[in-house]
């Protein structure tokens, strides 16, 4: 190491680890009396996925889990991140269990003890039961306690053993996709009814923080993707649109978590579909939570543009940048920049990155058993060195889960896009560790001190 320049190393006990959901790897998704899920039924429908594809095999991980969990062992990964299939768990989303699936996530957190894997349990991420959408979903006034009733049956289950517990993934993902431009489930779009899914889910995320209090005996947080905003210009309209953005996509979900409010400007971004909202539930949603996770995939260079509904606000494309395959920007000091404004506005809480990976186009390896992807290697590589700056910097941060350890269903883009650190053939389903996961695996066993070396 040349003089001056500083050894990287993480913290004691740093949580290394993986992430994935439901939906995108299990399979299987009415197997054994689960019931099914609005992915499921929106994939099902026409002209909603790439090429028609849909989740009913994805990765096999509801077969595979075991060799998957110790595939992971391998890479020397120490923590998982899933989420558990509320309509695998309750069919019909309140009222009676599936055993079969219960025991499906109980069979999946021993393997991962057995192996030295923490498990970081998500309840929900983006497949509501289809029968709870029939009744109105994220809309129904009595979801946040259905949700409730599906997490306690869970904690009473799975608490002995799991530590870390998160209520939601990105609900800013389930309503702008979901209920605001329709191009995820449950497809609807709506200025008026986005805003009502979001104090939903907020709701239901306390609803299930004040269950576990009284169920749970470790931690429990919230999970949201945050994105900087920069503004393209000095111009006033281009910063004010800059705040709304940030306001929409950032501070919704967390201002009234932790500060007990809705950002002012939502007012102005929803106009006339933007309610008036009961103090109590301001107060509920406002339970203390014990960490947060952070999902972070690229920046956002915005000016003010008045046909753009209903934000009034585009993004600027970065010519010179590299971007994934899901046309995002790489910017690696953006996360060292999220992490530290959650540190400076909410006051420095415990936080998980949660999510943090890439799409690229991974070449098809000419001996058979390596696929080299080197774009990805370098995002790693500079995203975990961000990660470790804003450590530097005084943020809590006490792990990082790559997105994703397997390649899988990518949502509306199907199998389109490949995040993996391990490439997925979805007709053999056979595994392959990509360079980024052996580049991984070389990060874990060195807590982080390879990122000191020269890139070759």
């Amino acid at each position: 190491m040349a003089a001056g320049e500083r050894l990287i190393e993480f913290p004691h006990n740093f949580l290394w680890g993986a992430a994935t959901s439901s939906y995108q790897i299990e399979g299987s998704p009415l197997a054994d009396g689960a019931g099914p899920s609005i992915w499921h039924r929106f994939s099902h429908t026409p002209d909603r996925v790439h090429d028609g594809e849909t989740g009913d095999v994805a990765c096999d991980h509801y077969r595979r889990y075991a060799d998957d969990v110790a595939l992971m062992r391998r890479l020397g990964i120490n923590a998982y991140r899933f989420s558990i299939s509320w309509s695998r768990v309750m069919p019909r989303g309140r009222g009676a269990t599936n055993p079969a699936g219960v025991d499906f996530y109980d069979r999946l957190v021993d393997a991962l003890l057995a192996n030295g894997i923490e498990p970081l349990v998500t309840l929900y991420h983006w497949d509501l039961p289809a029968a709870l959408d029939d009744l109105g979903g994220w809309l129904n006034p009595e979801v946040a306690q259905w949700f409730a009733e599906y997490a306690a049956v869970m904690f009473r289950k799975l608490d002995d053993r799991v530590k870390l517990w998160t209520t939601l993934n990105e609900p800013w993902v389930s309503t702008d996709a979901g209920y605001l431009h329709g191009v995820h489930a449950p497809g609807h779009r709506s200025p008026f009814e986005a805003p009502i899914a979001s104090h939903r889910l907020l709701l239901a995320h306390a609803e299930a923080v004040r269950t576990y209090r009284a169920e749970g005996r470790h931690r429990i947080g919230l999970v949201v993707n945050l994105e900087p905003k920069y503004a393209a210009s000095d111009d006033a309209e281009d910063l004010a649109a800059t705040v709304r953005a940030d306001a929409y996509m950032n501070r919704q979900y967390l201002d009234p978590v932790f500060l007990g409010r809705y950002p002012e400007e939502l007012a102005e971004v929803f106009g006339e579909a933007w309610p008036r909202w009961p103090a109590d539930d301001l107060v509920l949603i406002r339970q203390p939570i014990d960490f947060i996770g952070v999902n972070y995939y690229t920046r956002s260079v915005t000016r003010f543009d008045p046909r753009a509904w209903p934000l009034r606000v585009a993004p600027v494309p970065q010519k010179r940048a590299t971007h994934t395959e899901t046309g995002w920007e790489v910017w690696a000091p953006g996360l060292t920049r999220v992490l530290t404004w959650v540190k400076e506005r909410y006051g420095n809480p415990p936080v998980y990155v949660t999510e943090n990976g890439a799409a690229f186009f991974d070449p098809p390896s000419l001996d058979g058993d390596r696929v080299a992807d080197p774009l990805r290697v370098d995002y790693l590589r500079k995203h975990l060195a961000a990660v470790h700056a804003a450590i530097a910097g005084g943020v809590d941060v006490r792990g990082y889960f790559v997105w994703s350890l397997l390649d899988n269903f990518e949502w509306s883009a199907g199998y389109s896009k490949r995040f993996g650190i391990v490439h997925v053939d979805f007709e053999t389903q056979t595994r392959t560790p990509k360079d980024s996961a052996g580049f991984y695996a070389d990060v874990i066993a060195s807590n982080g001190r390879v990122l000191s070396d020269k890139p070759s």
